[in-house]
């Protein structure tokens, strides 16, 4: 009888084991979900700021190319207008 009720113990025992460990390998599951689902969400931010950082680039290329057509411009009238001063008399 005794050797009984000490099975019966250990069985319930093994099952409260079990029952934590199914808990736990859910847990687990739950947290892989959501780190996946976090990786796909840095993957996409990643390639978002690669792309800005591609249109930055651009930006900078177009702005270093209106500046020197400006500074052209400026360096253009400054002669223009030196030859005037110096030649008109």
């Amino acid at each position: 009888m005794i050797y009984f009720l000490t099975m019966s113990r250990l069985e319930g025992a093994y099952e409260q084991v079990a029952d934590r460990l199914n808990a736990m390998d859910a847990r687990l599951n739950s947290m892989d979900t959501r780190l996946n689902s976090m990786d796909a969400r840095l993957d996409s931010m990643d390639a978002q700021i690669s792309a800005m950082d591609r249109q930055i680039g651009e930006l900078r290329q177009e702005m270093h190319h209106g500046f020197a057509w400006m500074m052209g411009g400026i360096a253009t009238s400054w002669v223009t207008t030196m030859l005037a001063i110096f030649f008109h008399h």
